[in-house]
């Protein structure tokens, strides 16, 4: 994870007024521009399986949305987690009912998926900044250990393994366990 610090540190103002860096994307965290590693096999089978699982629950009854990858700046930092997942009331729809481009609010949820190039503590700490700020719930994936570390705004965290059913955000109705989660990835068999 490459970190780019400006010889006078950047706000978040500043940095949003940056062009965005390829192939990578980068978070701005603590005046740091920090590049995010290239999502791997892993990662990207999980992201898109846990993104189309909740819409596809979410979407037709206008609940929520899972993006993908989506960039949120709020406080003074801009954030992109692998899932951020919106009630339908918070999406901030244009007046022609399209999506933004800007999304300026933390996520209900905040989902991300632990890559090999990545420092657990960093990643839990944009959750937990998340959570601060006003996310009501967030996940943090391991692949490695096939464990899901769950994040509240009213009570500790909990160690989600197994068959543990995993909390989601009131009116979401989907059961899904660690397990199943984690079986999206053998595909191959």
């Amino acid at each position: 994870m490459a970190v780019t610090t400006a010889s006078k540190p950047l706000t978040l103002e500043e940095f949003l007024k940056c062009p965005e860096t390829k192939p990578a994307i980068s978070e701005f965290i603590a005046g740091e521009i920090i590049q995010k590693p290239m999502p791997k096999g892993r990662h990207s089978c999980l992201q898109y399986e846990t993104c189309h699982v909740i819409n596809q629950v979410t979407k037709k009854q206008k609940i929520a949305y899972a993006f993908p990858e989506l960039r949120c700046s709020f406080g003074n930092r801009s954030l992109v987690p692998d899932i951020a997942v919106f009630r339908w009331d918070n999406i901030p729809f244009l007046n022609n009912g399209e999506v933004p481009d800007r999304f300026s609010l933390p996520p209900n949820w905040v989902i991300e998926i632990l890559s090999p190039e990545q420092k657990p503590n960093q990643v839990i700490g944009n959750i937990l900044y998340c959570i601060e700020k006003g996310s009501e719930l967030g996940w943090f994936i391991d692949p490695d250990d096939h464990s899901i570390l769950v994040f509240w705004r009213d009570r500790a965290p909990s160690l989600q393994q197994e068959n543990d059913s995993l909390p989601l955000l009131s009116g979401i109705e989907l059961e899904l366990t660690v397990d199943q989660l984690f079986s999206w990835l053998k595909m191959g068999i």
